[in-house]
């Protein structure tokens, strides 16, 4: 956004600082050539309106290209934007037509209650039976994809396979979605299974005002004993700008309203809903709060009362990979007894495994519940999910450091010329700042730091930049933008991967200061 002023000026600057006429010795002189050439070609990009519209949108690779080929060299600046985003667009929807969207759930019950409601009168003269027996009850797998016709068009196809002590079936779906509006779509739903008949759905979505939605799905379900028609209906609406209440009336199978409050902030996130239906009416409340931690750490709790009797669940979830969130959760109930609930979400596949401890109130299944999740997950975390993330990070960043070496190596030659050609112009702002007790940068370093405990055995990676940055001074202010400082004059990155930050010590009216910068964080000291 630097308007063709603030070009010039920074152009005159670093002109005047790397003119080789200002140098006598042969090799500041050819370093001083060299940067002095890389100014100029630089000013001579940005100076052009067409070339640095060109340069914004694709970058060096746009100049390089003979012959103009990224775009008519006689076209406006307005006219090569509208080209790229153009461009930008198709690309949009070959990606678009590329993707399918995979979601899927793997679930698997088991059935553990032999662990804790064990009569031994009924094991005597059963072979083996000093071992409690654990089974698998229970199995449930979906899947869908995605396949977008037009920008408006998705075409989706789902399945399901489930199976229950023995006894089993599936089902297979067919929707198809339009975008009708930017307020709203519409779906129309064909499906047909082995242990219900055909069924077709048709669902309407909504927005009635900016605060307001609406979504109705009908359905109508084929089989031996009939159609059975249902439908559908849930209105809703901002409260506030974390809050959504919503109002569901559903009629037909199990009809049943519902009405719930939903609180969503950084921090935590409540429910409270209430539902009157047959077979089931009954009131819940949850909260769960959100820890803000680079694991993303989640823990939750819930009640749950009705005709059906009262659960109360709590438990806990966290990102243990750059794909993967990992949760358990207690469920204790009247009379539903003890259940524990691990859930693995990876990308878009989930998988869940709920195992039944007992039918009764135990201590015993409350407590292995709840201590035993914890101790597994704190073991694994240590000794095999924590080295492996880091043997990951240290090969990614090996990765990117062999892949930016030479380049780190000119940027680092470059830097080093650039701070030599700059003493005696930093030594002439430093008698100008000292004259009017102005700034003077004393010491300034640019890298990774390692303050805290956890990180004492990483490596500390800076360089001095109380040169470069001294000579930035101007007017006693010293202004940074919000961009990497890796690309001022005289930096270089030191660390290529890792976050970085810029560390200055200064003296302002006789005073001393220090300011720790983020690495794309502006900087304007002194400090008002």
């Amino acid at each position: 956004q630097a308007s063709q002023e603030e070009l010039k000026g920074a152009y005159r600057r670093l002109c005047m600082l790397y003119h080789p006429d200002k140098h006598r010795d042969p090799e500041l002189k050819s370093q001083a050539e060299r940067l002095f050439n890389l100014v100029h070609q630089a000013y001579e990009v940005l100076s052009d309106p067409q070339t640095r519209a060109i340069y914004d949108i694709y970058g060096r690779r746009g100049l390089e290209m003979e012959g103009w080929e990224v775009v008519e060299r006689k076209r406006t600046p307005a006219e090569i934007r509208e080209e790229f985003e153009r461009l930008q667009r198709e690309r949009e929807e070959r990606r678009l037509q590329q993707r399918t969207n995979p979601k899927g759930t793997i679930s698997v019950g088991i059935d553990a209650t032999d662990l804790f409601d064990r009569y031994d009168e009924e094991y005597e003269d059963v072979p083996g039976s000093s071992f409690p027996q654990i089974e698998i009850n229970k199995m449930h797998i979906s899947q869908s994809i995605e396949a977008p016709l037009t920008a408006t068009d998705t075409a989706i196809l789902s399945g399901n396979l489930s199976t229950q002590n023995g006894n089993g079936g599936g089902s297979i779906n067919f929707a198809l979605r339009r975008v009708t509006s930017a307020k709203g779509w519409g779906e129309m739903e064909f499906g047909a299974g082995d242990l219900q008949g055909p069924l077709f759905g048709l669902k309407i979505f909504r927005n009635l005002t900016p605060r307001c939605f609406i979504t109705t799905n009908c359905a109508l379900q084929f089989s031996s004993r009939g159609i059975r028609p249902g439908l559908t209906t849930v209105l809703a609406r901002n409260l506030d700008k974390n809050t959504m209440g919503y109002l569901q009336w559903r009629w037909g199978i199990q009809s049943a309203m519902n009405t719930s409050i939903v609180r969503d902030t950084k921090t935590s996130h409540f429910t409270v809903a209430l539902q009157l239906g047959i077979p089931h009416s009954f009131m819940m409340v949850s909260y769960q709060h959100k820890f803000q931690d680079e694991d993303q750490t989640r823990v939750k709790g819930s009640l749950k009362a009705g005709f059906f009797g009262t659960i109360v669940e709590y438990g806990a979830e966290r990102k243990i990979s750059r794909h993967s969130i990992l949760g358990a959760t207690v469920s204790v109930g009247v009379p539903q007894g003890v259940s524990l609930k691990v859930k693995l979400n990876r990308a878009s596949q989930t998988y869940f495994f709920p195992v039944h401890l007992t039918d009764q109130l135990l201590p015993s299944a409350v407590f292995y519940a709840t201590v035993g999740p914890l101790v597994i997950y704190f073991a694994m975390h240590r000794l095999v999910i924590k080295p492996y993330l880091r043997a990951q990070k240290e090969r990614e960043l090996e990765k990117q450091r062999e892949s930016t070496a030479s380049d780190i190596l000119q940027k680092k030659q470059e830097a080093e010329a650039a701070v030599r050609l700059m003493q005696e112009s930093v030594r002439r702002i430093i008698e100008a700042e000292e004259a009017r007790m102005g700034l003077i940068v004393v010491n300034a370093w640019y890298g990774k730091f390692v303050n805290d405990n956890s990180r004492k055995n990483e490596k500390v990676k800076v360089i001095d930049v109380t040169v470069p940055l001294q000579c930035l001074v101007k007017d006693s202010k010293l202004i940074l933008t919000e961009a990497s400082k890796a690309g001022l004059p005289g930096f270089y990155d030191p660390c290529v991967g890792e976050e970085k930050n810029l560390k200055v010590l200064y003296q302002f009216r006789g005073v001393l200061h220090q300011v720790m910068s983020a690495d794309n964080e502006a900087l304007r000291i002194p400090k008002q």
